[in-house]
């Protein structure tokens, strides 16, 4: 089985669907009436969109927001507050994937990640998995799907096997690295592991594939959105930023930066043989996407 989460991203749903068919059982796709800033939105995900794969899809919908959400005063824009808001969001719809796994058996194994972290299943053998809890190394490509950010790769996809899996945001936020028989502090720490393996190469994180509105539009709503907030960048700017191919997101800075924002990064292009199989032998379904 494999789960994600999903905001509005149509364009790599269909790209998840058909790039992962070949290896998934069931697809468990979680979108809630809220965004994580705690904005109401409409449902954006649609089943008849996605017909080829409608017997594989267990659609989630989230109702209601979490409990001890924090509620802020008029006038009151306390990033921390907003932070712990949109973490208690994100937690929930990771914690929300249970409910789609009713059917499911301990040793079923279980793939998950966002919906714009795509897993290469081809560089590894799921039946020999173990107790191994995999976490995929994957490219990060901004804007197009040929365009790199080389600067750190991205732990996003993991995947093992149901009855390993202590919770949803322990699987998210486990350590991507594998520790030592003789480390004892892996005993008292949930989020270290003897069992992890790197996949190495081990897919994409197709990022901020939309046009400048709809960047803006993510960027306001997402689980760091009290941090862009801040930048005060506008469309107009992002629009910017796309047609130069310049990231503008420092994935390096200090989790106390407050300039994470303030920063510049000339994307790279890259060839057709680093994308997925089915991607190029389509390429004339999502040529706008190629730069």
């Amino acid at each position: 089985m494999i789960a994600q989460r999903f905001f509005e991203e149509n364009l790599m749903m269909d790209l998840r669907f058909n790039i992962l068919n070949e290896y998934v059982e069931k697809f468990i796709v979680v979108e809630s009436r809220f965004s994580h800033s705690g904005k109401e939105k409409k449902l954006n995900f649609d089943l008849n969109n996605h017909k080829k794969f409608r017997d594989k899809i267990i659609y989630l919908v989230i109702e209601k927001e979490p409990e001890g959400i924090i509620k802020l005063k008029n006038g009151d824009s306390s990033s921390s507050v907003q932070r712990l808001n949109s973490i208690k969001r994100i937690e929930q719809s990771y914690e929300y994937i249970k409910f789609g796994l009713k059917d499911a058996i301990e040793n079923d194994i279980i793939i998950f990640g966002d919906n714009d972290e795509i897993p290469d299943l081809k560089k590894c053998n799921l039946k020999n998995i173990g107790k191994k809890i995999y976490i995929f190394e994957q490219k990060i490509l901004n804007y197009k799907f040929n365009l790199l950010y080389d600067l750190i790769p991205w732990y996003g996809s993991r995947a093992c096997k149901l009855k390993n899996i202590k919770s949803f945001p322990w699987l998210k936020n486990l350590k991507n690295k594998k520790y030592a028989f003789w480390r004892l502090d892996v005993l008292f720490n949930k989020l270290k592991s003897m069992n992890v393996e790197i996949i190495r190469n081990g897919g994409w994180h197709f990022n901020n594939l939309k046009t400048a509105e709809e960047l803006y539009n993510k960027l306001v709503n997402l689980g760091h959105h009290n941090e862009f907030d801040k930048s005060k960048l506008t469309v107009k700017e992002l629009q910017s930023k796309i047609d130069n191919k310049l990231a503008f997101y420092n994935h390096k800075a200090d989790k106390t930066s407050n300039n994470k924002y303030e920063f510049e990064y000339k994307l790279k292009k890259i060839d057709d043989d680093q994308l997925p199989r089915y991607l190029i032998d389509n390429k004339e379904n999502y040529i706008k996407w190629f730069d």
